[in-house]
């Protein structure tokens, strides 16, 4: 209120008599949004006596109840999260009652799935990048072609030593991704250059190249191997993290370097006569049957002289 001498804030109350009983809702009136009335109160609800919370927690607009709980020893936390939701399916809960994770599980939960859509993305990038490199669509699935069994390993590894495929441990598969597939490129790249410089045959190149670069492979392999011994037997203070991390990436490097170094050069000559069209000779039957019986295979026979 505005007077000539000064300024009174006014703050409007109910009355005591009207604020003491639950029933001074019933003089409460909202306006309709469709027709612009004055609708009591008792129209949209019951009112009722009884023993409620002090508080209700909302998580957005609807009513929200917190329950956590911890792990013991041992436990990991997906079968936490599997044992909570079978809970929820024996217990017969309705369709109204809504149950979402919340902090570390909520957390463990998007990194499931989003995980599958990195390893694409990852392994896409890895394609583009050779396809580039080599101008070529084929040879980067020769290279991508040991990706699988770099995986694998690294899977049957985090469940002999009893481990989870946690975060750290698919940041292990992803770095395999790069680790295993140097030995495909070291091999397919010697084999293009040998055909290509040396005029070889695919199957003689490939040969080559298994021979020649067979030593650098073992070394890189064994050195990155070693490098992630101390990961897994690693203890004290963030070994939880290390560890399955080391167990990965040395399963994934054991039993990828025992199959590529067979799987890949039969990937090669497979592609190499898929795009040649299965034409192609093979170089040892050339070499048995000798330079003129090759000619006579390949070349059309003369026409045979009448004689007169």
């Amino acid at each position: 209120m505005y007077t000539q001498v000064s300024q009174y804030h006014v703050v409007m109350e109910l009355a005591p008599q009207f604020a003491l009983s639950p029933e001074a809702l019933s003089h409460l009136y909202v306006r309709s949004s469709t027709t612009g009335r004055l609708v009591p109160l008792s129209m949209l609800g019951s009112l009722k006596t009884g023993v409620l919370p002090v508080s209700v927690n909302h998580q957005g607009s609807m009513p929200a109840t917190t329950i956590s709980f911890n792990l013991k020893p041992g436990s990991a936390l997906g079968d936490a999260v599997t044992a909570i939701k079978s809970a929820e399916t024996s217990a017969g809960m309705p369709a109204t009652v809504i149950g979402t994770f919340q902090g570390t599980a909520q957390a463990f939960q998007d990194s499931l799935r989003s995980q599958p859509w990195l390893i694409l993305a990852a392994i896409v990038a890895v394609y583009i990048v050779l396809g580039v490199l080599y101008e070529s669509a084929v040879h980067p699935l020769t290279i991508i072609s040991t990706l699988p069994s770099a995986g694998l390993g690294a899977l049957l590894a985090l469940q002999l030593a009893n481990l989870d495929l946690s975060i750290m441990g698919m940041i292990g598969i992803i770095l395999l991704i790069g680790i295993v597939k140097k030995n495909a490129i070291m091999m397919i790249d010697f084999a293009l250059v040998a055909e290509r410089t040396q005029h070889l045959s695919a199957q003689e190149a490939i040969r080559q190249a298994c021979m020649l670069r067979f030593r650098p492979i073992m070394m890189t392999t064994l050195s990155a191997l070693f490098g992630a011994v101390p990961l897994a037997l690693g203890t004290g203070p963030g070994s939880e993290l290390r560890v399955p991390l080391g167990v990965a990436i040395i399963g994934g490097l054991v039993v990828s370097q025992a199959l590529t170094l067979f799987t890949t050069p039969v990937i090669y000559l497979a592609f190499d006569r898929l795009r040649s069209g299965g034409s192609r000779r093979p170089s040892h039957l050339q070499a048995a049957i000798g330079p003129v019986e090759a000619r006579l295979l390949t070349d059309p026979p003369p026409p045979k002289m009448m004689k007169s």
